[in-house]
């Protein structure tokens, strides 16, 4: 019963935080437009802020901490090819992550130089790894 909660709380977690390696990408393409000052940048860079630190981090966190003490409760899985390749991925997802966290910053600084069209094809990366990891999960083919 236990294990059935904390794989809950684990998938919970992921939701929220793939909800957020989402939208923030999002955020930044109508952030490109928006002039700097202006109550329209203004207003991205706190929904920003807001995002990163009240859902994107702890729901980051929440997925680690259940993630290990799944991994606790099946010691086996240490064992399996297919647990090796999606904490790669799960790596992946962090260093997106952190690079969304600085690029955020960036916007903060009114320093941002790359193009909307780069946040549109970084708006994919996040779900092309989330699939490979559902695929590990679920088909587990190695």
């Amino acid at each position: 019963m236990l294990y059935d909660w904390v794989k809950a709380f684990h998938v919970i977690s992921i939701i929220a935080w793939m909800a957020g390696l989402l939208y923030l990408p999002r955020l930044f393409v109508y952030h490109c437009e928006a002039p700097a000052g202006s109550a329209t940048s203004e207003t991205l860079k706190v929904m920003e802020r807001r995002l990163l630190r009240a859902i994107m981090n702890p729901a980051m966190i929440a997925s680690y901490v259940f993630g290990i003490w799944l991994l606790v409760l099946n010691p086996g899985w240490f064992e399996m090819g297919w647990i090796h390749a999606k904490l790669a991925f799960v790596v992946g997802l962090t260093a997106i992550h952190m690079m969304m966290a600085g690029w955020r910053r960036k916007f903060a600084e009114d320093r941002n130089q790359r193009p909307q069209r780069f946040f549109r094809i970084m708006n994919e990366v996040p779900t092309l790894l989330m699939i490979g990891i559902v695929i590990f999960v679920i088909v587990k083919p190695f």
